[in-house]
């Protein structure tokens, strides 16, 4: 009997590990680190921003990182030194995490002089897109016309905690992630980003819904070219190329592109 127990509780404490947190648990998945596992990277990736191609339409190119708690206190002067000019940090996922370390990432990069924003991990199968908003917003996703601040992102990809695509057919996680976008919208007079690949975005929106006009494109590729876009959008504006050693990001354009960026015109 008592073995008997053992196996059954052993079995218990398995499926819960394998099903992720249960709700209202904290929680931190980092940007990317699921398309990294169910797309997986190439050996040959670009370790440094000056080996990445240019885009031909814009002829130029600017690097940049994006950082979570994993990172824990980032060395900004060192990050500022090896070139980079721009960079993310993850602020919430879902309505129940917040990043400790967002004081110190969010306000280090700003002060180093690095043009920055702030995202959301999205859980469509936690709360609305509506609610999730709020949340990013009320908790260091806002965005002010500084020229210094990005407006904020939407890292929407693989469920790290179970379905794929969260249990949403297409037509609702569209209808989620155009909930999201337009409740920022409503609180902050911007569009977020949107942080995706072209394949979670093929498979659990069935490239349904046209964002292309109103949100610029964070595409996420781990390989030498940026290759095919998400449906709608023609031209990304930042592409996640490499994620060693920390996520490397590389903005479609010149400097004075991404303070308009920053500025909102």
């Amino acid at each position: 009997m008592r073995t008997t127990i053992l196996a059954t509780l052993l079995a218990m404490a398995f499926t819960s590990v394998a099903a992720g947190p249960a709700r209202g648990q904290v929680f931190d998945t980092p940007m990317g680190s699921q398309i990294a596992k169910h797309e997986g990277s190439s050996p040959d990736l670009p370790r440094t921003h000056e080996e990445v191609p240019l885009d031909p339409r814009t002829g130029a190119a600017l690097a940049g990182i994006d950082v979570s708690g994993h990172q824990r206190d980032v060395d900004w002067p060192a990050q500022w030194n090896s070139g980079k000019r721009f960079a993310y940090v993850k602020a919430t996922e879902g309505t129940s995490y917040k990043n400790p370390y967002y004081p110190q990432q969010y306000n280090g990069s700003h002060s180093i002089g690095m043009i920055r924003g702030a995202y959301h991990f999205a859980l469509p199968d936690r709360a609305s897109g509506a609610a999730q908003a709020n949340y990013f917003v009320d908790n260091g996703g806002s965005w002010s016309k500084d020229g210094k601040t990005l407006p904020g992102a939407l890292d929407i990809e693989y469920n790290p905690y179970g379905p794929t695509c969260y249990g949403l057919a297409p037509a609702a996680m569209t209808g989620w992630i155009k909930d999201f976008s337009d409740t920022y919208h409503r609180r902050t007079g911007r569009y977020p980003s949107i942080y995706t690949s072209a394949n979670w975005w093929a498979k659990c929106t069935g490239n349904t819904g046209d964002f292309s006009g109103t949100n610029p494109l964070w595409v996420a590729r781990y390989a030498s070219a940026v290759g095919q876009l998400p449906h709608a959008w023609s031209i990304h504006t930042i592409w996640q190329y490499s994620s060693k050693p920390i996520d490397q990001n590389s903005f479609n354009g010149s400097y004075q592109r991404l303070q308009v960026l920053a500025r909102g015109h």
